[in-house]
């Protein structure tokens, strides 16, 4: 017997110590799983913020010629250069050594590439006349080794005249399958658009001097920089009317080099005292105009910029060899590096953006590495107003992507912030009055055997998933809420005052009458069905009389406030339906867990059943009320499906709440499975990940300090 009784000890022990051990080991991945989310999304996002460099990758060797125009491969492997006597060179940047040539039978004073083409070149030689070539890279298999070689081709069968040409001043630009072309020709603009071996030519009389020449967007006007440093825009439309000219720098001042963005919405101008500012085409009230978005210094007078071929940023060269790097949403270079570029005769940025190469002299070519992977990551274009291209005025905006790479991607994460902050505040305006005093009613003053079939009830609720709730809020309520605004709001207004009148009659009915207090649930429940019918009936008149007959234009005329039918309203009414069953099952496990000596002894000492809840229940119960709460919250922040399907998904930064919203999870949902893996759009992806991240941890650490503070003040009672 007594040896039977020392085994099952022994037993019991070793179950205790496995199950211990077993316990922790739980406790100690699931700590570890979140710790390395957690790092993983550190990960995944340090990289967008390390600072730009620039290295020098060494000088090689070139046959002696005078470059007109340098490249870079898409792949980097190769560099091109296009000189004076007509020969076209390629050079492999590894083994620094020429691959391949080709000769062009005439002497050639001008090169440029037609933008936004990365394999297109206008030539234009000694007899004023114009070349297209375009520049193939194929690469060839021999066994397991790959090679890669450089053709030429004459896009054009026979040269484009163009008598009188400047050539300093000479833009050529491809639209849809145009490619137009231009230059100064004595008083004249030469226009000539080259479709198909079709060449058509028109001219445009102007009578000031033109330093240079750019094509705007589209070649729908011409930017004209004069001597004097004022900038024209000229129509290429109709007689080239001029739609806009303005001073660029100050009298004392002078204009040193300008070049177009991508996409020519922009103009970059750097002034001999070094300051280099970006003026944008604005249309507004006034009409359009150029108007300077931001300016920077550096700290010597630019002699070149070099926009980026895909992206927005360019570079700069000042004249002490300073080559900076910059993109427009950051005002301040992203780095800046000494070299000793003086004067090179010819400077090109890969198409990448991650190689420059450099003429340094007539025979020799420098190339160097542009580390810049995410010039569009920093905190003040995350969380700052940024004066974007073509805006009035500086916004947050979130615009992950656009049709084509005309325009700068957007990446402010304030809109979808306060769209998080603003789906979640309406659908807690909606959950925690009703999940709060629901569980109160249900934990307090309910019988034990309703309670059984109501807890349940609203429990399970939490399990229909939320993708149905937002099919139901996006597909049914937002039309619906749409048609009968007046209704709808009157609703919010009749059925609150039903409910107190109700409330205030109920005391004057006697005892006997009233019966069982679970009469409340059977009284409330038909006079909100009743006040909803009414509301119904009568939103009609009411809309009639308050709104003139049309309750959303009233709210766009008289308060300023846009409709949109998928709003923060829709949101609140779905997701409050979500949140519902969370806060509270956890609010009525707190009230109910309540001891009930302390209920017994309250009311033995003459307090009534009120005085005993607002005294004794709910400041015993408030730690699991404020979790339940705190909970609902995070619940409400990450929420996906119902702020997707019932809302505009857009990057709304107000609070109206009858429009739209875009939040981070939502967001992370739509915009992940299509987003460049590594890409700057990519890892800011992950950043609002990590955001989301710690805002619920935020609101996890809040209420588990204020609980544990309840506890203690309250745990005595």
């Amino acid at each position: 017997m007594i040896g039977g009784l020392a085994i099952a000890e022994s037993n019991r022990r070793f179950l205790d110590r496995a199950l211990k051990v077993l316990v922790s080991i739980g406790g100690t991945t699931a700590l570890g799983a979140i710790a390395l989310i957690f790092f993983y999304l550190l990960y995944a996002v340090f990289p967008a913020f390390l600072s730009s460099e620039i290295h020098s990758l060494g000088a090689f060797a070139a046959p002696e010629r005078t470059p007109l125009l340098l490249d870079v491969s898409e792949s980097d492997e190769i560099a091109m250069r296009i000189a004076d006597d007509g020969v076209i060179e390629f050079f492999d940047t590894r083994e620094h050594e020429t691959i391949a040539s080709f000769t062009f039978a005439r002497n050639l004073v001008r090169a440029v590439k037609v933008s936004p083409t990365l394999d297109t070149y206008l030539v234009a030689d000694q007899s004023d006349n114009l070349w297209l070539a375009r520049v193939r890279y194929e690469a060839v298999f021999s066994g397991s080794t790959r090679t890669v070689e450089p053709h030429v081709e004459l896009i054009t069968e026979r040269s484009i005249p163009a008598p009188g040409a400047s050539v300093a001043a000479l833009d050529a630009l491809a639209v849809d399958e145009e490619i137009v072309i231009a230059y100064i020709h004595e008083n004249q603009i030469e226009l000539i658009t080259y479709s198909g071996n079709e060449v058509s030519r028109r001219s445009i009389q102007h009578n000031r001097g033109v330093k240079n020449i750019h094509f705007g967007p589209r070649a729908q006007w011409i930017y004209l920089l004069e001597p004097g440093g004022h900038l024209e825009v000229l129509s290429t439309q109709g007689s080239g009317a001029s739609i806009f000219r303005t001073p660029l720098v100050s009298t004392n001042n002078a204009v040193a080099v300008s070049k177009p963005l991508l996409g020519r919405y922009s103009y970059v101008v750097g002034d001999q005292r070094g300051n280099v500012t970006q003026w944008s085409a604005i249309q507004d009230e006034l009409g359009f105009r150029m108007h300077p978005l931001r300016s920077s210094q550096l700290d010597a007078r630019p002699t070149l910029i070099l926009p980026e071929p895909r992206r927005k940023g360019f570079a700069t060269l000042d004249e002490e060899g300073g080559l900076s790097l910059f993109y427009p949403a950051n005002p301040n270079p992203l780095t800046t590096s000494a070299t000793y570029l003086l004067a090179p005769t010819a400077v090109a940025v890969s198409p990448k953006a991650d190689r420059l190469i450099a003429a340094i002299a007539p025979d020799r070519l420098e190339l160097f590495e542009l580390q810049n992977p995410h010039p569009e990551v920093s905190i003040a274009s995350l969380w700052g107003e940024i004066w974007y291209e073509g805006y009035r005025e500086p916004v947050y905006s979130w615009q992950s992507s656009s049709a084509d790479n005309d325009f700068e991607p957007k990446f402010s994460l304030t809109p979808l912030l306060l769209g998080t902050i603003k789906a979640a505040f309406y659908a807690l305006i909606v959950a925690v009055p009703f999940a709060i005093m629901g569980a109160i009613y249900t934990a307090y003053f309910m019988t034990p055997q309703l309670r059984e079939w109501i807890k349940p009830g609203v429990e399970i609720m939490a399990a229909l998933p939320t993708v149905i709730l937002g099919f139901i809020g996006g597909l049914w309520l937002a039309p619906m809420i749409e048609t009968n605004l007046s209704s709808v709001l009157t609703v919010f207004v009749l059925a609150p005052l039903l409910l107190v009148a109700a409330a205030l009659i109920w005391p004057l009915i006697s005892k006997k009458s009233r019966g069982h207090t679970e009469q409340y649930l059977f009284i409330s429940v038909p006079i909100l069905l009743f006040s909803t019918v009414v509301a119904f009936q009568v939103g009609p008149f009411f809309e009639n009389v308050f709104f003139g007959g049309n309750s959303t234009r009233w709210l766009d005329e008289v308060l300023g406030l846009d409709y949109v039918q998928r709003n923060a309203l829709v949101v609140g009414l779905m997701m409050g339906l979500a949140v519902i069953p969370t806060i509270f099952s956890i609010t009525e496990d707190a009230v109910y867990g309540v001891p009930r000596q302390l209920v017994n002894g309250s009311l033995a000492l003459g307090a009534t059943q009120w005085q005993t809840l607002t005294r004794v229940v709910l400041l015993t119960a408030a730690p699991g009320i404020f979790s339940a709460v705190m909970v609902g919250i995070g619940r409400a922040v990450g929420e996906t499906m119902i702020v997707l399907m019932a809302t505009g998904n857009t990057h709304i930064t107000d609070f109206n709440i009858f429009e739209g919203m875009r939040t981070f999870a939502a967001n992370i949902a739509v915009e992940l499975p299509e987003s460049e893996v590594n890409s700057s759009h990519f890892r800011i992806l992950f950043l609002t990940a990590l955001v989301l991240f710690v805002i619920t941890f935020f609101f996890n650490t809040a209420a588990e300090i204020v609980r544990e503070r309840l506890r203690s003040r309250y745990g005595d009672l």
